[in-house]
């Protein structure tokens, strides 16, 4: 018995953490090595199209789109540690997206839109947590639609945020009149400022380009690609069923962070749903809701074999990443 709970505690600690991320980068070491190809995805903004990867060396692109991930775990991390989304003491939602992470390495190999949506996310979850019963929370208001509005001109995915958040700020009980001007300040003022300096004409502004899942690449690896972001949006939205009435028990604060958490996954499921091409982009960002789902079921379950059921999502992990290797 205190065998299995002392393997349960290891998954929950740093140390397991600190592995996935030595993984994490050797994975991309790996792929990069392999010549493994970056994910196609769509690029198309309101002002201004974002070729991929952001970055065009190679070594260097997979160099900074690893430290972002890493970034994006830390930052979580500390979030964590401030406002107790999670409120066990764990570090299993950061080894959790780290190890998603893995699974997909054709999102390791360069900087990529989705990683750097996912930081941005992470980021702006700051202010909007703080913001929580704070009726003078404009200038986080504002920020956040801010960012979420530059976002739009290089990508319509950064879209999926600005929904997300405006819920955030209302559940959070920080959204009122003055917040509602500060919103609509924060999504004009950057076009405003872009347009103004000449930086972009009225005639640049473009729709947004949907493909449907037929005008996709056939070959195997994107189909295991696009299997893969079914499997995480079915597994996130059945954690996050399976957690959701143990949340509601939280007080009131900690569960509100978790409902955006949800919104989040539910936001960007029906994102990539409209988009296929975006498939890519979005999966960085529920591999992170995912991976809190699975923090909040595994430190909450009493189980004693659950070690078990970790060492199976693990073993998925590296199986589909060792899948997309060897794929043509």
């Amino acid at each position: 018995m205190a065998r299995r709970e002392h393997i349960n505690d290891y998954f929950n600690g740093q140390t397991f953490m600190v592995l996935c991320a030595v993984a994490l980068v050797m994975t991309a070491a790996v792929a990069l090595t392999m010549g493994i190809r970056p994910a196609q995805a769509s690029e198309n903004g309101a002002l201004f199209t974002l070729h991929e990867p952001l970055i065009a060396e190679g070594t260097l692109s997979a160099t900074i789109n690893v430290l972002c991930l890493l970034a994006t775990g830390g930052i979580l991390l500390a979030l964590n540690k401030v406002y107790t989304f999670v409120r066990s003491m764990t570090h299993l939602f950061v080894s959790s997206f780290f190890l998603l992470q893995i699974a997909n390495p054709s999102g390791l190999v360069s900087f990529n839109v989705g990683t750097l949506l996912c930081l941005i996310t992470v980021l702006t979850m700051m202010p909007l947590f703080a913001s929580y019963q704070d009726s003078h929370a404009q200038r986080s208001i504002f920020l956040v639609f801010a960012i979420v509005s530059t976002g739009t001109m290089f990508h319509y995915g950064f879209l999926v945020l600005f929904p997300a958040f405006l819920l955030g700020f209302i559940y959070l009980n920080s959204f009122r009149l003055k917040g509602l001007i500060a919103m609509i300040l924060g999504l004009l003022t950057p076009y405003w400022i872009v347009l103004g300096m000449g930086l972009a004409g009225y005639l640049d502004f473009a729709p947004p380009h949907i493909h449907g899942i037929w005008e996709l690449d056939s070959s195997p690896r994107s189909n295991w690609m696009l299997s893969l972001s079914v499997l995480t949006a079915i597994a996130g939205i059945v954690l996050a069923a399976m957690n959701f009435l143990t949340i509601m028990k939280y007080r009131m604060q900690t569960r509100v962070y978790n409902v955006f958490f949800i919104m989040l996954l539910l936001f960007g499921v029906v994102a990539m749903c409209l988009d296929y091409s975006a498939v890519m982009m979005f999966l960085p960002l529920l591999n992170l809701v995912v991976a809190v789902q699975i923090a909040h079921v595994y430190t909450l379950s009493t189980f004693p074999f659950r070690y078990v059921l970790m060492l199976l999502f693990i073993a998925a992990c590296f199986g589909s990443c060792v899948a997309q290797l060897i794929l043509p």
